[in-house]
């Protein structure tokens, strides 16, 4: 499985657009060789790098959908994906950009697919989301991207 944009590579620096800094629109995102028997996919995105005296476990979660239709492959920038919107660590139940608070962060984004659908409500955090999967994913994978504030 591959996840992909047309905004940045993997690696690369995230354009302000898709930041706090800009419009804090979720970039063009594009999902391709889902495995067949796939039955729903998980979009998480999340930022590793955050300072203990903010977050003691230094993760900041940005962006949680679950029960995404296996034929999505592509999600507009902008734009939620058709599924169950979870919640991230801002209170957020949709995308929110990065911004970070010190320093270049990088930022995750994760797409899981799973031999099931998950039965949560919506507003469930990463955590519970992730505990859920166990089990059930079937492929995976990722696409980073960094930012740092001016």
């Amino acid at each position: 499985m591959k996840l992909t944009s047309a905004a940045f590579e993997n690696e690369g620096k995230i354009p302000g657009k898709y930041t706090c800094d800009g419009e804090n629109i979720n970039p063009p995102l594009t999902i391709s060789d889902v495995p067949p028997e796939a039955e729903s996919l998980v979009l998480i995105m999340d930022d590793p790098d955050v300072p203990p005296h903010i977050r003691e476990d230094g993760m900041w979660d940005h962006w949680v959908v679950f029960n995404i239709p296996p034929d999505t492959r592509e999600i507009p920038e902008g734009s939620e994906p058709e599924g169950v919107a979870g919640i991230g660590t801002s209170g957020d139940a949709h995308y929110f950009g990065p911004c970070p608070p010190d320093r270049e962060h990088r930022y995750f984004f994760r797409i899981y697919a799973l031999d099931a659908m998950l039965d949560l409500p919506e507003k469930t955090d990463k955590v519970t989301v992730e505990k859920e999967m166990t089990g059930h994913v079937i492929d995976k994978a990722h696409l980073m991207g960094r930012y740092e504030r001016q």
